[in-house]
């Protein structure tokens, strides 16, 4: 911007009442999550943001409307997936885990230790590959009303899914979380769809230590539901 123009900008900006100013400001340099209602990777995010306290507005995007891949949507993820966030800098992140990681880090849901962060990866992969698509494809499949259409893959995407499950089930016998001592976003990666896994027709009562696991990351500081849908207001502003 050259010299005239910030001066210009300069005046336009004292017109504002002070108040107001801040508030644009803080706006501004909001975060901004592109998300779906129904998705438990964007889920992921909003929790996880919740947790933190951290200010942020929410854009809804319908991918059964084809609104993840307009152009300008892809101009910011080329994936054309959400959730997205978009950073205080302009700049983009995709992939939930990947944001996950990069909004703990410094906090006390990422361990500091090397062996514990790559712990936390591991069941953040298992979450991705082992986990995610059996769980949520599933849910997704009932949601959308697609599981007439895809009655062939069912049965393998059942066993998937209980397989991951009892996996989970193994794992928290003898241990209140995933990794250490303490939750983790290896937890908050891993609750986003297991909590909701009935919805795909899983049967949680046969899980005993991951119920018992679920209420516990439900009754952690700054939880919110997966209905939770508003963003969350820097002081003084009005969550979107």
């Amino acid at each position: 911007m050259r010299a005239p123009e910030v001066a210009q900008a300069g005046h336009t900006l004292r017109r504002f009442p002070r108040g107001l100013l801040l508030l644009l400001l803080a706006w501004a340099a909001m975060l901004r999550l592109f998300d779906y209602f129904e998705s438990g990777n964007g889920y992921k995010v909003r929790l996880l943001l919740h947790r933190l306290g951290i200010p942020f507005e929410r854009i809804e995007c319908d991918i059964l409307k084809g609104e993840t891949r307009t152009p300008g949507f892809l101009a910011r993820n080329p994936n054309g997936r959400i959730p997205l966030l978009e950073l205080e800098s302009g700049e983009s992140l995709a992939e939930s885990n990947a944001i996950l990681w990069y909004l703990a880090e410094g906090t006390p849901l990422l361990p500091a230790d090397p062996l514990s962060r790559a712990r936390v990866l591991q069941w953040m992969f298992f979450e991705q590959y082992s986990h995610e698509p059996y769980v949520a494809v599933l849910r997704f499949w009932t949601f959308a009303g697609r599981l007439e259409e895809n009655a062939a893959q069912v049965p393998a995407k059942r066993d998937g899914g209980e397989a991951a499950l009892a996996v989970m089930e193994g794992h928290l016998a003898d241990r209140d979380w995933f990794v250490g001592d303490a939750c983790s976003i290896a937890d908050i990666a891993l609750y986003a769809y297991t909590h909701v896994c009935e919805d795909g027709g899983f049967e949680l009562s046969r899980y005993p230590a991951v119920s018992a696991w679920l209420d516990r990351v439900a009754g952690q500081p700054g939880h919110v539901p997966i209905t939770e849908l508003s963003g969350l207001a820097a002081p003084g502003g009005a969550a979107s």
